[in-house]
C-alpha cells in the first residue's frame, strides 16, 4: 500500500508542475500549439490538392482519408503526452550519466522516466485527432454502434502502446551504443506512412510499417475497420496482439539495459 501512495503521490506532484507549466509557459506552449497546427494544416492541404485532381486514392474517399489521418493522431498524443521523456535516454541520459538518478531510487525505473515530464504539446494532436474524427463521424461515413465503440477505444490505446513500445526499444539501445537518437528519429518518423492506405507504398514500404515497425496497426489498419463493414474486427485482435508482443520485447531490452549500464564516471 506505501509503495502505490508513493507512486500516486509522485504522479499528483507531476499533473502539478504539468499544469504549473502551461501557466507560467502560456507564450511557449501557446506557439508549440501554433506550430502544431500549421504543420497537420499543411498535411491535410496537401491532401485536399491531391484529390482535387483526383477522385479517389486506392478507392478511398478524402472525407475517408481524413478519418484515417485524426485517428492516427489520437494513439500518437496519447503516447507524447505521456512517454515523452524516452527521448531523453536515446539522446543523453544514458551518455551523460544522467540516468543515475533513477537507478538511485527504489521504485520502477521505467515509471521513473515517464513520470518526469508530461508533453504539453501533445494536446494539440489530440484536439487535431478528435475534431478530424468527429467531423467524418457526422458525414456518416463512420461505422458507429457499441462494438465499434468499444474496440475504438481499445484500438486507441492498443496504438498508443505500440508507438511507447517503438520508442522505448530504439531508445534502450543507447545503452549499448550511447547514443541511439539518430535511430528512433529514423523509426519514429516512419509513422508518417501510417496516415495514408498502404497500398499506395511499394511492397517492401508495406512489409516495414505493416511487420517490422508496425505503425500501419496504429492507423490504417484498424482505422478501415471503423469505415467499411468487409473489415473483420480481427484486425483490432491483431493489433492488440502485437502491441501486447512489441511492448513485452521493448520493456525486456530496458531491463536489460539497466542492469548492464554504467554511469558516465565509469
Amino acid at each position: 500500500m506505501k509503495k502505490i501512495q508513493r507512486y500516486a503521490r509522485l504522479y499528483r506532484v507531476l499533473v502539478t508542475q504539468f499544469l504549473k507549466t502551461i501557466m507560467q509557459s502560456k507564450v511557449d506552449f501557446l506557439m508549440g500549439l501554433l506550430g502544431f497546427f500549421l504543420t497537420q494544416i499543411l498535411g491535410i492541404t496537401f491532401l485536399y490538392l491531391v484529390f482535387e485532381q483526383i477522385p479517389d486514392l486506392q478507392g478511398w474517399s478524402f472525407e475517408q482519408l481524413m478519418f484515417i489521418y485524426g485517428f492516427a493522431q489520437i494513439p500518437r498524443g496519447i503516447d507524447h503526452l505521456f512517454t515523452d521523456n524516452i527521448w531523453l535516454v536515446a539522446w543523453r541520459l544514458v551518455i551523460n550519466g544522467d540516468f543515475d538518478r533513477y537507478m538511485l531510487r527504489p521504485m520502477n525505473i521505467f515509471f521513473q522516466v515517464i513520470a518526469e515530464k508530461l508533453q504539453p504539446d501533445a494536446l494539440g494532436e489530440l484536439l487535431i485527432g478528435s475534431i478530424l474524427v468527429i467531423m467524418a463521424a457526422t458525414k456518416g461515413i463512420v461505422i458507429i454502434d457499441g462494438i465499434h465503440i468499444v474496440l475504438f477505444i481499445i484500438s486507441i490505446f492498443a496504438g498508443a502502446l505500440i508507438y511507447t513500445s517503438i520508442k522505448l526499444f530504439f531508445a534502450s539501445i543507447a545503452f549499448w551504443i550511447k547514443i541511439s537518437g539518430p535511430f528512433l528519429q529514423v523509426a519514429y518518423e516512419m509513422a508518417d506512412f501510417a496516415k495514408y492506405p498502404t497500398e499506395i507504398y511499394t511492397r517492401l514500404i508495406r512489409f516495414l510499417v505493416t511487420w517490422v515497425i508496425p505503425f500501419a496497426f496504429v492507423a490504417y489498419i484498424p482505422a478501415s475497420f471503423f469505415l467499411k463493414e468487409t473489415v473483420s474486427a480481427g484486425v483490432i485482435g491483431i493489433e492488440c496482439l502485437i502491441a501486447i508482443v512489441f511492448w513485452c520485447v521493448a520493456y525486456a531490452l530496458f531491463n536489460k539495459g539497466t542492469h548492464i549500464y554504467e554511469s558516465a564516471g565509469n
